[in-house]
């Protein structure tokens, strides 16, 4: 049975005698991502020289690499984070997390088996190789044997099974737990060798595992106030709602962390949370609202951190009732989106153009090949005409910073062809109970997914629950099924751009942005990682982040 194996650094292929300053743009930012991931020396000259290089080339390209990363990690420093919420629900147990303050934490003290890389490719972690069969319904991880918990036991096959096993099963709490769905069976196969047996194929699975609640944890733990990791940091105290001290675990099974301690807590105010950025008493902070961006960038030592990201504000057009059951009337809003003044006005420059559909520049399955929609009022004119609307009631919560300026933006574009537009403002609190997919035009806002499947399963599936205008395509059902059996990038690629099209063109969901993480940082924070999946580049920032100076 052949299998496609991932090394400790892979996607590239180097000739034996050559310099770094030869390598192509992507090799470069292979070799770097994997660096910035902590893979240690003796790990990289092994993976060069295995691939042919020569040892003094293989030398010469890790002191090269090293080098032109710009910044040498230093040792020691304390730093303090806040996030935009936390409360009495926040927890230790992966399987329950929910929050940016939760994934952090976990971050902080747990691996997983895989870790997703800036370009949202799955790299080893606490499994040093894994591998699908043929079909894509088997997938094996063999674990490191280096591993030791905070309790000082050692990482098993037992562990990860019990730690996937608590995301399957109808007593299962895990809000994972959807994605472990197609999964029949976590199988032990040898004390480091585990295996996932799938009801239908899946070429994503790993990249799925790289998401937040699939931790590793000790078997049978129970006492999730102070439970065995076995990430870089241990834990000294936590307390819901008020913080939590994390301490440089000495005994980590890779090279780091940077810092000493890593203080984590929550400033719910967003305009005293940039305060305590800019006064100095907190080194990080989430979730920048984009009206402060210019009050961070023109205060001296201190930085806004921007990745794009998929995440994305959505008007929704119900398809199931009028007036989004009318397919000229969802294109003329469509073609009414002033996209480049949301992303420099509204977003403050920190965000994508919206394409009318979820899969943006940030994944790897965007489809770049798709004519850009543009701003069109005399087109919008046509389809509202050929519609036969003339007003239209829409409700609108601040469910994202920015959401309620696009809806105004789209109203004035309205009354200027005819349509008057009624915009209805709600409260967030019970919004998405009372107003979300019930009432015909309301917003959305989704985070952004590992994958462009699971994105669009989540969200433009025929029968996914959370199919927010409630649009029916049973091609884009067909196609979300074929595709996660499919490895060759080529065929791959057309179905995605295939599904892509379909949503941009046919579904009632309008999309005229994505929006960036924006966090903002002390000037003496170094080595962020720029995964597009959660704050401060995916929360991977507390291994690979030092103070300088």
């Amino acid at each position: 049975m052949k299998e496609k194996r991932h090394s400790n650094i892979s996607g590239v292929e180097i000739p034996g005698e050559i310099e770094y300053n030869d390598l192509s743009a992507k090799e470069k930012d292979t070799i770097t991502n994997a660096l910035h991931r902590g893979v240690t020396r003796r790990e990289f000259m092994t993976w060069l020289t295995a691939t042919g290089v020569t040892l003094a080339s293989a030398g010469s390209i890790f002191t090269s690499a090293k080098t032109a990363m710009a910044a040498t990690p230093k040792r020691g420093g304390k730093v303090k984070c806040a996030m935009a919420t936390h409360g009495p629900n926040d927890t230790m147990d992966p399987s329950l997390a929910t929050s940016t303050i939760d994934y952090t934490r976990h971050r902080i003290h747990y691996n997983s088996l895989v870790q997703l890389n800036d370009k949202l490719i799955p790299q080893p972690e606490l499994a040093e190789e894994f591998s699908m069969n043929d079909s894509a319904t088997e997938h094996t991880f063999k674990i490191r044997k280096d591993v030791v918990f905070h309790d000082g036991s050692k990482l098993t096959a037992d562990d990860v099974v019990w730690s996937m096993r608590r995301h399957m099963g109808k007593d299962s709490k895990s809000v994972a737990k959807p994605l472990m769905a197609g999964v029949k069976e976590w199988k032990k196969v040898d004390s480091h060798t585990v295996k996932a047996l799938l009801s239908s194929p899946d070429a994503d699975f790993a990249t799925v595992l790289g998401v937040f609640q699939f931790k590793i944890v000790k078997k049978d733990t129970a006492d999730w106030q102070n439970p065995p990791g076995t990430g870089p940091f241990t834990l000294k105290e936590f307390k819901q709602g008020v913080r939590a001290v994390h301490l440089r675990n000495e005994n980590y099974w890779r090279e780091g962390p940077n810092l000493d301690q890593i203080q984590t807590t929550a400033i719910t105010d967003s305009v005293a949370r940039v305060n305590a950025l800019l006064s100095g008493d907190m080194q990080l902070i989430a979730s920048v609202d984009p009206k402060a961006i210019k009050q961070v960038e023109s205060t001296p030592g201190v930085s806004v951190l921007s990745v794009p990201s998929g995440q994305y504000p959505g008007i929704c057009c119900m398809t199931n009732t009028a007036p989004g059951n009318n397919p000229d009337f969802v294109m003329a809003m469509k073609l009414l989106q002033r996209r480049k003044r949301i992303v420099k006005s509204i977003l403050k420059k920190q965000g994508t153009l919206g394409n009318d559909h979820p899969i943006n520049i940030a994944y790897p399955d965007h489809c770049d090949t798709l004519a850009q929609r543009a701003f069109d009022p005399d087109k919008a004119k046509f389809h509202l005409k050929k519609s036969g609307v003339t007003q239209a009631e829409l409700h609108v919560a601040e469910v994202t910073p920015g959401i309620t300026d696009i809806v105004l933006m789209t109203q004035r574009e309205a009354s200027k062809i005819g349509l008057t537009l009624n915009v209805k403002r709600v409260p967030a609190d019970g919004y998405w109970g009372a107003i979300w997919m019930k009432t015909p035009i309301n917003v959305v806002v989704w985070n952004a997914r590992p994958t462009a499947n699971s994105m669009m399963s989540s969200a433009f599936a025929p029968d996914a629950p959370w199919n927010d205008t409630l649009w029916k395509n049973e091609r884009m059902g067909e196609l979300l099924a074929a595709s996660r059996a499919i490895k060759d990038p080529v065929k791959r690629k057309e179905m995605y751009c295939e599904m892509q099209t379909i949503i941009h063109n046919e579904s009632g969901m309008v999309i005229p942005a994505h929006i960036n993480y924006v966090d903002g940082a002390s000037d003496k924070v170094k080595g962020f990682p720029k995964v597009p999946l959660e704050a401060f580049g995916g929360c991977e920032w507390p291994e690979f982040a030092w103070l300088e100076g």
